[in-house]
């Protein structure tokens, strides 16, 4: 496995997709609630990296109405054989958008698979510390009354390599 820094959470991307876990196997097998508090946290910080993929790419190009090149020469770094977001000076993602104390994705609808995952990465699901640990620095993942998500659903998202969630 080798070691990735996205944003304000280390995690851990194995080059497999990972099996999914049986019901009753781990220790999130009642689900998780989840709900988006837009405060920013995950898409700002240190430096990190917001790998995309071609299909992310295109998906986001298209909805900004730019072409492929002119999206990539603006908003995209490669880093090895793999591509990045660009941030800003203070480190946020390119796309994040502070606005009357909230904080915002310019292209949510079509965000990039790291981030339609969050906050199902294996890091976060390796135990209930882990998840607390980062829970710390969001919100959404302490709030009580957000969505629950299934089993079933946070395995989807959690092995998820390039296709859209919503």
């Amino acid at each position: 496995m080798a070691q990735k820094k996205s944003r304000s959470v280390s995690l851990t991307v194995s080059q497999a997709a990972p099996t999914p876990a049986a019901e009753g196997e781990v220790w999130y097998a009642e689900g998780l609630r989840f709900n988006c508090s837009q405060c920013g946290n995950c898409c700002s910080g240190g430096p990190g990296y917001v790998w995309i993929s071609t299909y992310d790419m295109d998906r986001i190009a298209a909805y900004l109405k730019m072409d492929f090149d002119t999206f990539t020469r603006t908003y995209v770094r490669r880093i090895g054989n793999r591509f990045s977001l660009l941030e800003k000076f203070n480190y946020d993602c390119t796309f994040l958008k502070r606005e009357n104390g909230k904080s915002m994705c310019m292209v949510y609808p079509v965000r990039p698979t790291q981030c339609r995952t969050w906050p199902f990465w294996d890091e976060n699901l390796k135990s209930p510390q882990h998840w607390e640990n980062s829970a710390a620095k969001c919100p959404g993942m302490c709030d009580a009354d957000g969505k629950k998500f299934e089993l079933a659903e946070i395995e989807r998202r959690r092995s998820d390599t390039a296709s859209p969630h919503e």
